[in-house]
């Protein structure tokens, strides 16, 4: 990683845990609780007052409190090293740009910006009431939606084509809490190996991607395996 000339990090919902934002799959996720229907684009539309009011539940009065974890700082730290060339992710709770990272390709959207759906304009969350559902459109009255990818919608083709780009020059690829399921981001990373890049994976269980494409794998929690990892490269780099 010290060495690499194209180092690229690809995040899941895995890096978040630790800052006390709960996966959407598996026995502990958001599903087991809520139903995904309130995310299916064309129920948001016909019943979008019931829709926000799970939304901003899960996503604005819980998730709003989420911090950065340490795994978030060591990867910010990278960036201001000038070893990080980019992050791809498939979150969005705005964790990443908080921590201070800057060049970020943001699979599915942002849950900090809200979306008219009539005029198109974007707005921090922050500065839309939401004690008042659905919101509106401040400039047209429109409804408002959170700028993340729902059930039925379009990943950004900025964000494909960019995190595209970013897995072909990679020559070091790292795989950071990411099971591998969710089509079509978990074909990122199987481009970075077939373009010649070194696959390491840090998940705390064994992913679709370990027994396939993964080089070198770190079985353990992003918060504290990055820190390893980054005292390490300080090291390194600091005797050099």
């Amino acid at each position: 990683m010290r060495t690499a000339k194209n180092l690229t990090v690809f995040t899941g919902a895995g890096v978040s845990v630790e800052s006390g934002i709960p996966p959407f799959r598996g026995s502990s996720g958001l599903w087991q609780k809520y139903d995904p229907q309130v995310l299916d684009l064309h129920y948001f539309y016909q019943n979008p007052l019931e829709s926000w009011r799970v939304i901003k539940e899960i996503f604005y009065d819980f998730f709003g409190n989420a911090k950065p974890n340490a795994a978030h700082l060591a990867l910010a730290r990278l960036q201001e090293m000038g070893l990080l060339r980019c992050i791809i992710t498939q979150n969005i709770d705005n964790l990443h740009q908080e921590a201070g990272n800057t060049i970020i390709h943001e699979f599915h959207g942002n849950s900090q910006i809200l979306k008219c759906t009539a005029c198109e304009q974007h707005y921090p969350a922050g500065e839309i009431d939401l004690g008042v559902l659905p919101p509106k459109c401040p400039d047209c009255g429109g409804l408002l939606k959170p700028d993340f990818i729902f059930f039925g919608e379009g990943i950004p083709m900025d964000a494909y084509h960019q995190s595209q780009a970013a897995a072909r020059v990679a020559d070091i690829f790292v795989i950071i809490g990411s099971t591998g399921e969710v089509m079509p981001a978990n074909q990122i990373p199987v481009i970075a190996r077939q373009s010649g890049a070194k696959i390491i994976e840090i998940n705390p269980e064994p992913s679709h991607y370990t027994h396939v494409i993964t080089d070198i794998y770190l079985g353990g929690k992003a918060g504290e395996i990055l820190p390893r990892l980054l005292h390490k490269i300080e090291n390194n780099s600091s005797s050099n």
